[in-house]
């Protein structure tokens, strides 16, 4: 039987550490990024486009009239044959449908697709604000729950009134104000009130009365 010299095993035992090390980051998930959450929510098919995204118009077969442009301030685009089209407060398929019907005038049965890039308005995050370790604007991301927020933002202050919590969110204009006991949630575990959010919520968490 022929014998393998130590430097042949050492060679042999490093390949396979190597192999075995390729197959582990293989299996192993991949953390998001807050900035890969953020387009991924906005992949959403109830995203609403607001001012400071920026959004891809893609138009098939006509190169020319396909753009990657910002949602300006007021609230508009600008395509190559609509200056003006207004994108705030649509949905990317409403945006989409809407570039067709204008593009219909001088293009023969368009098919635009619309893809938001880069979400950066306050229709694309969640705020929380009040009694919470780091007050702050996080990405929203789909599925995130009332409980995602509170973790975000470091959880809970010593002077925070959970339980007089409350979610301000617009609805058709109108400001809707739902409370949520965050000490029940957090502290009893009552799943109850870890409420799915939505983009532009504010989760405002009052400071205790002594």
């Amino acid at each position: 039987m022929q014998k393998i010299s130590l430097p042949t095993l050492a060679r042999i035992f490093g390949v396979l550490g190597a192999l075995l090390a390729v197959v582990a980051c293989a299996q192993t998930p991949t953390a998001q990024t807050p900035a890969a959450q953020s387009a991924q929510a906005a992949q959403s098919p109830d995203y609403i486009i607001g001012p400071g995204d920026e959004i891809e118009v893609f138009v098939w077969q006509n190169h020319d009239l396909s753009v990657t442009v910002p949602v300006r301030p007021d609230g508009k685009i600008s395509t190559p044959l609509d200056e003006d089209m207004v994108a705030v407060g649509k949905t990317p398929t409403q945006l989409a449908h809407d570039i067709e019907i204008k593009l219909s005038e001088y293009v023969r049965s368009p098919h635009v697709n619309v893809i938001v890039v880069k979400p950066d308005s306050v229709f694309s995050q969640v705020k929380v604000i009040g009694q919470v370790a780091h007050p702050q604007a996080i990405a929203f991301r789909q599925g995130m729950t009332v409980l995602d927020a509170v973790l975000a933002v470091g959880g809970l202050t010593d002077y925070a009134a959970g339980n007089r919590a409350r979610l301000v969110r617009m609805v058709s204009g109108q400001e809707q104000n739902i409370p949520v006991r965050l000490n029940s949630l957090v502290n009893g575990g009552d799943m109850s009130q870890n409420l799915p959010l939505k983009p532009g919520d504010v989760l405002v968490v009052p400071e205790s009365r002594f």
